[in-house]
């Protein structure tokens, strides 16, 4: 106890610097407690955001859950109680084991096929018969409306079954309501009859409860009340039971990752309690989502290695913040350590104590760090580009065992950084420690050790593999589906950043004894005083240094990644689509229509035009769109023929009206040797004016001024004039297609594809008119519900709509680019605050050392204004040094590694090409907070020094 007391007084003698301690601490563990919880929480709102989609592409509801169980041979009173068994089991154990909230349970049960012989049917035969089965659904009243008749009884009336039927099944069996059937099949005990006394449809039209959205698996079923249905057929058995099912509605918006294991146990469990049930092998399972849901597991894994290389920088400084606040606590008490172990203290009597008080600090920021983890994944998910936030709707955020684990790592290795320097000062004795005082300028480890250049080397090393790759990925063509990331690709320039940065202090010392030397004849005794004090403690710089080195250099490096994986994903979207909006309408034409469902095939070519005529729609409706700014024709076909002399092939036709695409269009500056409207001016100047594709006019040698004649299936070429070549045009992709070549190879290039862009008055007056693409481009802050509002109004007809909005918030939203602008945003922040706290307290601990010394110089003369001056020169040798030094060191990481981020893409086809991009506006918020930091920092210490008393300085002295 005695023990613990001493502990507690010396943390609170040293409070500001176990404070420190305990913030790097408590970061730490908040920072790696982030992982689990944001990989959780983004991949379940992209889980939801994935199933919404497969219900809207597909017409799906993707949170179902279907199973059913076929009877063959079993007896009536089996039969009973294996659907009462399985009843129990979907209700009790399945409806709780999915994890997700359950909107309905549906019991379906079905009889054997029976045969309906209508009334007054004199002659019954086979070949006259109409099959159908009797079914019943639970709760089916609560989801059905009337369209005629009434609801059937739930009894039989006079001996006969009342049932509902859908319209279609009425019309199959050319019945009207209240025409009784006798029911006709092999175990039917005694004669059956069933009415029809209702026509049903579904209350709503997008009610999940139905399997089948168009009813049409009920047009040959007859729906029977549930409670009459167990009564009469299975305990009765009237009619054998065929078949039992269950189908589940979930409520899949709930669904998380954290549930994605309790569906798939579920789902398994049902399958296997299914298939345990029947004798035979006859059962059914449809479960739409299980496919993308159990993809979700590699996300994650893919994710979590992301998050981990994403941090590693982070996470390096913070190892470097409590080592470096460790090893202050443990200066300022290694002559009491001296002392102690002079004295015949043991050396683990001593880590013990510093042990104690390390589990303390730990133990808290193990208890409180997760929670802050959890606020700082809403940050996170807030994140839209490097220190750039959106309003966008809430995360599911929720702590989990993961982010305690994690946590508690991060406070275990965290206890062992603060150790380190207590085990190394407790080897020192008293006589080694006052040696030790007088030779400040000893090399720090990691320069004796050539850490530096080992960090270099392995960087470089790096660098090379990654450009290795890379050129294996163009020239083969390989492809990657998502946006992927090798964890590497950040792992790498933290390293070459530490390694040059260490290997730039090295020679530091160098530079300060040059500067030195250069003007010690003319520098002004406050200069003099500087350099000297900088020059004599530069090893007690180095921490700082280097903190300051790797929060500027890392900062820039992060800003120019995610600068440069947003825009190059925004305009691969852009120019892939080619304007804001692309619709295409449906024209009239002369084409016959299709055969009706069920006719016989028959010969098209007999009745078909060898060419189709189409009507051009009014163009008018299009510019009067809500938000339209301009609009413009675009006839795309993609295989029209081409011959020059001997040469022929197959291209992608292009016909636009010059001035309106240009208006439209969206095309990046700088991406072609003039800007791109000098080569639509181009073809403007005469019809028979044409572009053409530099693959094209590789392939088949064309150059400008040659004749082309261009035509597709049935339409006559007509001749046009190469005036210029082009490598790219909006969504033209010159690359040949992905795996279908070996760039090294000259012979297999012949595959690129080819493109031709003409007047679009030209292409049909002399070719043929036929439907033409729309392109749209908006004014700013449009309003896409009103757009699509006018569309409807307009009743244009369209047959596709691409809307480059929704398809940038797509990717804006992919968990990997989130994770990306989340993370390097929060990794700075971090750093930054690191840093502002260990420049504090060094800065606070070294004038409170030199208070002696200042006032010694207040006292001789000084003013407070030079003695500042002092003290900002001081900080500009230091701190301005490693600023500069960590600006250069990051463009420089930038310009080297951040190439090799279009590993993300598929680097063989991309189109417009990968370029490393940077952003003023990035800079001047990473710039604007390190100024403010230094400019708070100094005026706190300013502060500090104008509240030095000299008569108390010079007593210090004394005493």
């Amino acid at each position: 106890m005695a023990l613990f007391v001493m502990i507690i007084r010396k943390m609170v003698q040293n409070k500001w610097l176990v404070s420190s301690m305990f913030f790097g601490i408590l970061m730490t563990v908040a920072l790696v407690g982030t992982m689990p919880i944001y990989s959780e929480a983004i991949l379940s709102r992209m889980l939801v955001k994935d199933l919404e989609t497969f219900q809207n592409e597909k017409g799906i509801y993707p949170g179902t859950h279907w199973s059913m169980i076929g009877f063959y041979n079993e007896t009536s009173e089996k039969r009973a109680s294996l659907i009462a068994q399985m009843d129990r089991f979907m209700a009790a154990e399945a409806a709780p084991g999915f994890g997700i909230p359950v909107k309905e349970l549906v019991q379906e049960r079905r009889t054997k096929s029976v045969s309906l012989i209508p009334p007054g049917t004199e002659q019954d035969t086979k070949k006259s018969r109409q099959s159908a089965t009797l079914r019943s659904y639970s709760e089916f009243e609560d989801h059905i409306k009337l369209e005629d008749g009434r609801m059937p009884a739930k009894q039989p009336v006079d001996g006969v079954y009342e049932v509902l039927v859908t319209d279609q099944a009425l019309a199959n069996y050319k019945a009207v309501l209240d025409t009784v059937f006798l029911l006709k099949a092999d175990k039917i005990q005694g004669n059956l009859k069933i009415k029809p006394v209702g026509v049903f449809t579904k209350k709503q039209d997008d009610d999940p409860y139905f399997r089948n959205a168009g009813l049409s698996d009920m047009n040959s079923a007859f729906i029977i009340d549930e409670g009459l249905f167990a009564q009469e057929f299975i305990k009765g058995n009237r009619i054998p039971v065929s078949a039992s099912g269950w189908f589940f509605v979930l409520d899949y918006s709930k669904m998380e990752l954290r549930n994605v294991s309790q569906f798939i146990d579920t789902d398994k469990a049902i399958r296997a309690k299914v298939k345990g049930k029947i004798v035979q092998f006859q059962s059914e399972f449809n479960t739409p989502a299980l496919a993308t849901i159990t993809e979700y597991f590699e996300r994650a894994k893919q994710l979590n290695k992301l998050m981990w290389s994403l941090n590693v920088p982070v996470l390096i400084m913070l190892g470097f913040y409590m080592f470096m606040v460790s090893n202050l606590i443990v200066d300022r008490q290694k002559n009491e350590i001296a002392i102690l172990r002079s004295r015949g203290a043991a050396r683990w009597q001593i880590v013990l104590s510093f042990a104690i008080e390390g589990l303390l600090l730990c133990a808290i920021a193990w208890a409180a760090g997760p929670f802050i983890g959890m606020g700082l994944t809403k940050v996170l998910g807030a994140s839209n580009g490097f220190l750039e936030f959106v309003q966008r709707s809430r995360m599911p955020v929720h702590l989990n065992d993961q982010a305690f684990l994690y946590g508690g790592i991060a406070a275990a290795v965290s206890f062992l950084m603060m150790l380190i320097p207590v085990v190394l000062a407790t080897r020192v004795s008293i006589v080694g420690h006052k040696q030790q005082l007088a030779r400040m300028q000893r090399l720090p480890f990691w320069h004796k050790a050539f850490l530096d250049v080992a960090a270099l080397a392995v960087s470089i090393y790096g660098l090379t593999t990654f450009n290795s790759r890379l050129k294996d990925l163009k020239s083969l063509g390989l492809s990657t589906d998502d946006l992927r990331i090798d964890p590497l690709q950040f792992v790498m320039p933290a390293l070459f950043v530490l390694g040059a940065g260490l290997l730039l202090l090295r020679l530091y010392p160098f530079v300060l004894k040059l500067v030195y030397w250069i003007g010690r004849k003319w520098w002004p005794p406050s200069l003099y005083a500087t350099l000297i004090q900088v020059g004599r403690s530069n090893s007690q710089y180095q921490f700082l240094m280097v903190f300051l080195i790797m929060t500027i250099a890392i900062g820039v490096f992060s800003a120019g990644a995610a600068r440069t994986l947003n825009n190059n994903t925004e305009d691969r979207i852009r120019y892939g689509n080619g304007a804001d909006f692309v619709l295409q309408a449906q024209w009239q034409n002369d084409k016959p229509p299709p055969p009706p469902p069920g006719a016989p095939p028959t010969d098209t070519s007999l009745t078909a035009p060898k060419v189709i005529h189409y009507l051009e729609p009014s163009f008018d409706p299009y510019m009067k769109l809500p938000g339209v700014e301009q609009a413009a024709k675009v006839f795309v076909k993609e295989k029209a023929t081409f011959a020059s002399g001997e040469k022929s092939g197959v291209a992608m036709l292009v016909g636009v009206d010059s001035d309106d695409f240009g208006r439209a269009s969206w095309f990046p500056n700088k991406l072609l040797d003039y800007p791109f409207y000098e080569y639509l001016n181009l073809i403007a100047a005469d019809p028979r004016a044409v572009l053409i594709s530099r693959t094209l006019a590789e392939q088949r040698g064309l150059k400008k001024g040659d004749t082309i004649y261009v035509g597709w299936e049935e339409i006559s070429s007509q001749p046009f004039v190469v005036f210029g070549i082009i490598d790219y045009f909006p969504t033209f992709n010159p690359n040949p297609p992905i795996g279908s070549i070996d760039a090294s190879d000259e012979e297999t290039k012949q595959n690129a594809p080819m493109l031709i862009v003409g007047n679009l008055s030209r292409i049909q007056f002399q070719l043929a008119l036929e439907p033409y693409q729309v392109w749209l481009k908006m004014k700013p802050g449009y309003s896409t519900s009103e757009f699509y509002d006018g569309i409807e109004k307009s009743k244009l007809g369209l047959t596709s709509i691409v809307n480059t909005r929704e398809d940038l918030n797509k990717a804006k939203n992919d968990p990997f680019l989130l994770a990306l602008n989340g993370i390097l945003t929060l990794g700075f922040i971090i750093s930054i605050l690191i840093s502002f706290v260990g420049f504090l307290l060094y800065w606070i601990l070294s004038l409170k050392g030199r208070t002696l010394q200042n006032g010694i110089m207040r006292a001789i003369g000084l003013s407070l204004r030079q003695l500042i001056g002092m003290l900002a020169l001081e900080q500009l040798l230091t701190s301005g040094v490693a600023i500069l030094i960590g600006v250069a060191i990051g463009n420089l990481a930038s310009l080297l590694f951040v190439p090799n981020f279009q590993i993300a893409f598929n680097p063989g086809s991309l189109v417009p090409p990968f370029k490393v991009m940077f952003a003023a506006i990035d800079f001047i918020r990473l710039y604007s907070i390190v100024i403010f930091m230094l400019l708070l920092g100094l005026g706190i210490l300013s502060y500090m020094l104008s509240r030095i008393r000299v008569h108390q300085a010079l007593k210090l002295g004394e005493d």
